[in-house]
């Protein structure tokens, strides 16, 4: 019979949750994951599946509970024998039209995290936040933990809703609930292929001919799901680290994967004309099919960039060790070449 879960993960059915839950439960530790009715259960089994063959026994040791962290009705029983949070769930979204529900779930939603996790004497409580939040000055220098939110900044919606919920998580820390905040660099990860960072690995299959030279944070998924639990099994409290693997242009990491997948690299570099041209096409396709844009008006800007992110922080209080970037994505190109197959 499966313990009484003391450790709550939301966003579980996520890049960063399902390999989170992955090394909890591993690690035999006993887990309650929150997902929403309409979640896809089977893409984290598949996530599972990387990790050991007997994934299945792991995945159903999980206690699965479908709630939602803006319906309070439903989150309120997840808390029960809970001594541990770790807050992943986030909407991620650049379009205008789901600024609204982006904001109430990623600042709403933690704020619920936060008072219910303060109500039922939570010992430890960690935020899956991002470098979105940091004051971005380019090309002056290393960014890190001192670079704290300008609102003077043109912040995007996506920004703006994370440093919300970071914002619920210091007040809970104030009203005293123990946490801890990480701040990944852009996470490569097996799994989700279609969404998000996912696309990298989607687009290299498919000999995607353009490249960027702009040049930010990367960092491996299994390093931030690593340092996430050292921090919360660590007796540190109330603070906030970046998590960075590496500074890469995004021409790099693309040539990197198209070499583990054995496609052509990108031969066409992105002017900052051609990049304000794809995204207002990109915006036109997205508004006829409802999908989310491949670019956008921000992220074109941020692909033409240059910041340096310094993670001198963790690795300092923890003594961690990233992952080189080449290795993490060896080892994501060979899983989605496994499931290719």
């Amino acid at each position: 019979m499966n313990k009484t879960p003391n450790i709550l993960v939301t966003g579980g059915t996520g890049l960063v949750g399902s390999h989170l839950l992955v090394h909890l439960v591993m690690q035999g530790e006993s887990v309650r994951a929150l997902h929403r009715k309409t979640s896809d259960l089977e893409k984290v089994k598949q996530v599972f599946s990387y990790y050991s063959d007997d994934y299945v026994s792991l995945f159903d040791s999980i206690e699965w509970v479908t709630a939602d962290i803006i319906d309070i009705p439903s989150l309120e029983p997840t808390f029960k024998d809970i001594k541990q949070v770790y807050h992943c769930a986030a909407i991620v979204s650049f379009r205008k039209k789901d600024a609204e529900p982006m904001r109430k779930n990623n600042i709403e939603g933690t704020a619920n995290m936060v008072n219910l996790s303060l109500i039922n004497s939570v010992q430890k409580f960690c935020y899956v936040s991002s470098i979105a939040t940091l004051d971005k000055n380019e090309g002056k220098g290393i960014i890190d933990e001192s670079n704290e939110w300008n609102p003077e900044n043109d912040n995007y919606d996506y920004a703006i809703s994370k440093y919300g919920g970071e914002m619920e998580v210091w007040r809970g820390s104030q009203e005293g609930l123990p946490v801890v905040i990480v701040n990944p660099g852009v996470i490569l990860g097996a799994g989700f292929w279609e969404h998000n960072t996912g696309r990298f690995f989607t687009n290299a299959a498919n000999n995607f001919k353009y490249y960027t030279v702009g040049k930010t944070a990367f960092v491996g998924v299994q390093d931030v799901v690593k340092a996430m639990i050292q921090l919360m099994e660590s007796k540190i409290t109330n603070q906030n680290y970046l998590l960075v693997s590496e500074n890469a242009t995004f021409q790099y990491v693309m040539n990197e994967i198209v070499e583990v997948l054995g496609t052509k690299p990108p031969t066409k570099k992105v002017t900052p004309f051609m990049a304000s041209i794809a995204w207002r096409l990109a915006g036109l396709h997205a508004f006829f099919t409802g999908k989310q844009p491949m670019i956008t008006k921000h992220s074109s800007k941020a692909a033409q960039r240059v910041y340096n992110f310094s993670a001198l922080k963790i690795q300092k209080d923890l003594g961690f060790e990233f992952e080189h970037l080449e290795e993490t994505i060896q080892r994501a190109g060979e899983r989605f070449l496994g499931d290719e197959k």
